[in-house]
């Protein structure tokens, strides 16, 4: 096949506007942006003016040549893998169709269409404001009050119309590559892989199909190519090219083996299996499928492959059933987070800035990372890095908190957008799992104020539990299946039960509850749950300059806090853990030591009850914007406590405690019996592939950091993927203000994991001036305190440092940090001491 791709020389008008200079891949707002068309649409309230500007309509030109050896196929088609949305498409003058859906490739035949010289190709974007409101006042169809009515209509990235933590910027675009194909004769249409796994070999099972030159034939007198499968017939179609595929095998030795004659199978022999990340490697096996007719090449497919088994294990247990990824027999604890779009703007979007995300990811021991319902289907490159990283993928399909109106003509949109996108990401090793869609099965279930009327009920059943499994059965049958994140497997029979399947969790948060309630539960998975907190005072210097919007209720503020009335739910917490704090830069400090303590809860908890509870996955991972959220890692790319504290509570050896005190028993200390337990509990948990014997260690100290007691030192086998508990020791007589307890792990003379805990509200302790130093040596911070400092942070000029650890404990020791990245220049330190 011949590829012309058609990337250069665009232009971009507003109907009736004069042109400009566009860039393909790419969308109207960067276009608009980078010709200084627009203002900056993230600072301060820009997006009121950015909105308007999709009121219009937007054309995309280009002219071109073809080359002698594209006009001599015998088919020229037309491929587009992302038009947003609402596409008309002419060449050269001539209409040849109309994509109306971004998640779908789109195609058509302009084999006669084209001439060696000048052609032109226009794509006419039409508003997505005004096709919304159009089809809205058709059919008042809901979904979430955050986003704008009558976003559910349009086959778009649901969050470009506004979320609890999005703008309302619905860009539009050509978001991904235009490409002339040129076809001899026949091309792949498929290639699926399937694997089966016996007595130590993998035997590679091949389906491929092509699509041969007669069966190219047009659906309409517009040229749009068919799915010959689902609606034409070949019978009678005369015999054209004698064809035949040739497969080769690069093992990641580099040894390549050749295969003739289409095999149908292929036994690998001694093959290296990938593993998630910290259960193994990540051997990839490039496979290339090359079709020839009549003896020539005529198509290639080339993709890397991972040999392994994935699967959810689900059996029934004396708490219900489990729920967890199996990967190659091993149940593994799923620890991660909810992945949302990268941008608002997609044109920003590239494979560096998605490595850097991901390789952050990895940083912080995840091995899983679920790509939510509410966006887009991610780039190939996307897959492709958490193929390399070891990251399991769970994949959304793109439905989210909305219900839908199932006319045929939708139902027959979605089900080509399925097939396209389980076609093209069914061969990555890191696909865990297809997921219907973010929160429908729940709020369908309870009678949502979403439904409106009962044939919505019915479609919801349709879709996700009909529709989407028999293009899966066809399709990618190797790959599981869940009808909806939570579930418990569908028919809405207790979609987010404790006790089976998936749970979202917002008691804490959204219910206001106190952090120890993570600990009176057991969930299987907790695929969402999360606590916001505000993003460094640099990058809220990327949406103002003004002093006066630095009050978290100000106007700029409260606009870029999605959540309503978050921003006071913040200081709520605030007002139970720290004292007040009185500046600003403090108050962003404080927030988010309040969400990395809020996680480290629930996962903490989690993981001591492994084996009962399978997954940990923490919303959000990232913003699309600058904004004040739930992500650990915020828009420029800055690690908040959270990022840390994950990279510690997700280590594959963890020492944690479970303690009584004041946070865990909503002490009251007016009333007359003012009691409460203080005690601890120790918990090793072992998510690595081996046996570990290590040294557990606790400490009573003062504020001074002064030991008062030692607890002695306990040897300890912890068991491959375990979790071991140690003895309860009760504290009757600690001074809960001016004592504390430290606690670490130690293998091999080197501690792995270590912490601290007190047992009064923080606000209460009383903290001594740790008198906090920092000198640099080469690429090492070494932090020192003549006291017990709780959750140090280290800052720079530019607040971009990335250490390998931040905002931990001291015990009137130090502490060596190596330098990730960002220069050790004006570096300013400080601690819970500091929060007055």
């Amino acid at each position: 096949m011949i590829k012309q791709f058609l990337d250069k020389n665009w232009k971009l008008r507003c109907q009736g506007e004069p042109e400009q200079p566009a860039v393909v891949p790419g969308t109207v707002y960067t276009d608009l942006l980078r010709n200084g068309r627009m203002e900056d649409p993230f600072w301060k309230d820009n997006e009121l003016r950015a909105l308007p500007l999709m009121e219009n309509d937007y054309e995309y030109e280009v002219c071109f040549d073809i080359s002698e050896e594209l006009m001599a196929q015998d088919r020229i088609l037309l491929h587009f893998d992302g038009l947003d949305t609402i596409a008309d498409v002419y060449v050269n003058q001539e209409w040849i169709g109309r994509a109306n859906n971004m998640h779908r490739v789109w195609e058509f035949d302009v084999t006669e269409l084209l001439r060696k010289k000048e052609n032109v190709l226009r794509i006419v974007l039409h508003s997505p404001l005004r096709f919304i409101r159009e089809e809205f006042a058709k059919c008042r169809t809901l979904g979430s009050e955050d986003a704008m009515d009558g976003f559910v209509h349009m086959r778009k990235a649901h969050c470009m119309f506004g979320w609890d933590w999005g703008a309302h910027l619905p860009d539009a675009g050509i978001f991904r590559s235009v490409v002339l194909l040129g076809v001899k004769m026949a091309r792949l249409d498929s290639v699926y892989i399937r694997q089966e796994h016996a007595d130590g070999n993998v035997v590679l099972h091949l389906e491929v199909t092509e699509e041969r030159f007669p069966n190219m034939i047009s659906c309409s007198d517009k040229g749009e190519v068919c799915d010959m499968e689902a609606v034409c017939s070949t019978e009678n179609i005369p015999h054209v090219a004698d064809t035949f595929y040739v497969v080769e095998i690069e093992e990641p030795d580099r040894t390549i083996r050749r295969y003739q004659a289409s095999p149908k199978e292929i036994l690998i022999e001694h093959p290296k299996l990938w593993w998630p990340n910290g259960y193994g490697s990540q051997p990839l096996y490039n496979v290339k499928v090359t079709l020839y007719g009549d003896g020539e090449p005529v198509d290639v497919w080339e993709r890397r492959i991972g040999l392994r088994t994935m699967t959810m294990q689900r059996k029934r247990d004396q708490w219900g059933e489990s729920f967890a990824h199996e990967v190659n027999g091993v149940a593994i604890f799923a620890m991660g987070a909810d992945y949302i779009p990268e941008d608002h703007l997609l044109g920003r979007i590239t494979p560096k800035t998605t490595r850097r995300l991901l390789e952050q990811c990895v940083a912080a021991n995840y091995n899983a990372i679920r790509v939510w319902g509410g966006g887009y289907y991610p780039e190939d490159w996307f897959y492709d890095i958490c193929d390399e990283l070891g990251l399991i993928v769970w994949q959304d399909f793109m439905f989210a908190c909305a219900v839908y109106e199932l006319t045929p003509e939708f139902k027959a949109n979605i089900r080509q957008e399925f097939i396209d996108n389980v076609k093209r990401l069914r061969h990555h090793a890191s696909l865990g799992l297809w997921c219907g869609n973010n929160e429908m099965e729940m709020f369908v279930e309870e009678g949502h104020h979403w439904v409106t009327k009962k044939t919505e009920v019915r479609d919801y059943v349709i879709m996700y539990e009909q529709l989407i499994p028999e293009v899966l059965a066809k399709y990618d049958p190797q790959t599981f299946y869940w009808p909806a994140s939570p579930s418990s497997g569908g028919a809405f029979d207790e979609p987010n039960s404790p006790n089976r399947g998936d749970v979202h969790y917002w008691e804490v948060w959204h219910g206001n509850k106190p952090f120890s309630e993570y600990r009176k539960y057991f969930f299987r998975y907790a695929s969402e749950f999360g606590f916001q907190s505000f993003p460094s005072r640099r990058t809220i210097e990327t949406f103002t300059d003004d002093p006066k919007d630095m009050n978290i209720f100000s106007y700029v503020m409260e606009k870029h806090q999605r959540n309503y009335g978050a921003n006071g739910k913040i200081m709520n917490y605030l007002q139970q853990t720290y004292l007040y704090p009185t500046d600003f830069d403090t108050l962003i400090y404080a927030s988010q030591l309040l969400q990395a303590d809020a996680i480290r809860y629930g996962v903490e908890h989690f993981r001591r009850n492994r084996g009962r509870c399978m997954g940990a996955i923490v919303w959000q991972l990232n913003d699309c914007w600058p904004v004040i959220s739930w992500s650990s890692v915020d828009y420029c790319g800055r690690w908040k406590a959270l990022h840390y504290a994950e990279k510690r509570f997700f280590a594959p050896l963890l020492l944690s405690c479970q303690e009584e005190g004041m946070m865990t028993q909503e002490a009251d200390m007016n009333r007359e019996h003012f009691e409460f337990e203080k005690s601890i509990r120790l918990n090793v948990a072992n998510e690595t592939m081996e046996d570990q014997y290590v040294q557990v260690s606790w400490a009573v100290r003062n504020g001074k950091a002064e030991i008062l007691r030692e607890g002695g030192m306990q040897e300890v086998k912890a068991p491959a993927l375990s979790s071991v508990w140690l003895d309860k020791v009760l504290l009757p007589k600690i001074d809960v203000f001016s004592e504390y307890v430290s606690y670490e792990l130690k293998k091999d003379g080197r501690v792995i994991s270590d912490g601290t805990v007190i047992f009064s509200y923080p606000k209460y302790f009383r903290y001594e001036d740790p008198m906090l130093s920092c000198r640099v040596e080469g690429d090492e911070l070494v932090v020192s305190s003549r006291a017990y400092a709780k959750s140090v942070e280290i800052r720079n000029e530019e607040e971009d440092l990335i250490l390998s650890d931040n905002y931990f404990d001291l015990n009137g020791d130090e502490k060596r940090v190596k330098i990730i990245s960002g220069e050790a220049k004006g570096i300013r330190l400080r601690s819970v001491f500091d929060i007055r």
